[in-house]
């Protein structure tokens, strides 16, 4: 299981130049990647997504690559020959030597020559592998993260397990204080009956209170929610989708449930849900 929250950093050392990348992911309902890399690189923007996409899967994702350079000679250099004609031009039009001639010169048009270019092959690779590296950072953390997600929610599934067999322990009981409660409110009445009828509007009446199937597939659910955590696969919307399985039924012991003790129990489940629900949410 793989939590969608991770971080992983590397730093590249080529001979005049420092990279840093950078990844973090938080949950998201599919995969949202956004790139943020120096303008150099932006031919490599589609690969470097792809890379991402497929060690990753799911999540929102910021991938950030900052470009320092550590070699002797900057990237941009001044164009002397159309800075001398700017001010030649400048000084002909202002008649004041106190004028900022040069900042406005520097500020035109192909003022600054840029040094920048094509990076090649083995530059892309080796930011195309230091990416790699990045995301296996990445995937650690959300393995780590997601492995004591993992444990929690085993625990509350088993919570919620043993509430139902509590609810079970009771329910049989449940059902016999109902039908004395209607047989005892009957004979307050002093009213002769027929007997098969009333039994059978009584049996009618109980069945609304009846639990039985909710019971099976309740446990049912909360099995398959067990058998997809032990499945060695992270899948989170399939997780979210049992839960909401798992709370219908839940609900609808609530409602048919008529004892205060039931009800105490099936609020601890939902509570117990609740947080599960949470959980898969940043599930990959």
């Amino acid at each position: 299981m793989q939590s969608m929250t991770g971080y992983g950093k590397q730093v590249l050392q080529l001979p005049t130049k420092k990279i840093t990348i950078e990844v973090r992911t938080l949950n998201s309902r599919g995969i949202d990647i956004r790139v943020r890399i120096p303008s150099i690189y932006r031919e490599m923007e589609m690969d470097l997504r792809k890379i991402t996409a497929e060690k990753l899967q799911r999540g929102k994702i910021d991938v950030n690559i900052h470009l320092e350079h550590t070699g002797g000679e900057t990237p941009t250099k001044i164009n002397k020959p159309v800075i001398k004609t700017y001010l030649k031009e400048l000084s002909s039009i202002y008649d004041n030597p106190n004028s900022d001639l040069l900042r406005i010169a520097m500020n035109l048009p192909d003022a600054i020559l840029s040094d920048v270019h094509e990076i090649g092959e083995e530059e892309a690779d080796a930011i195309k592998n230091a990416l790699i590296a990045t995301l296996n950072e990445v995937e650690a953390f959300r393995l780590q993260e997601g492995e004591a997600m993992e444990k929690d929610l085993r625990i509350r599934v088993e919570q919620i397990s043993d509430a139902l067999e509590q609810i079970e322990a009771i329910d049989e009981e449940r059902m016999l204080r109902l039908r004395e409660r209607l047989l005892k409110s009957v004979a307050e009445l002093k009213e002769s009956v027929d007997e098969n009828r009333f039994e059978q509007e009584l049996m009618f009446y109980i069945e609304r209170y009846d639990i039985t199937e909710e019971k099976v597939r309740l446990k049912n659910h909360l099995s398959y929610f067990d058998k997809t955590l032990d499945s060695g696969e992270s899948n989170g919307k399939k997780l979210g989708f049992i839960c909401q399985e798992i709370g219908r039924e839940i609900n609808t012991i609530g409602s048919k449930a008529n004892d205060s003790d039931m009800q105490k129990l099936v609020i601890q489940m939902k509570d117990g849900l609740e947080k599960i629900k949470e959980q898969a949410l940043n599930i990959v």
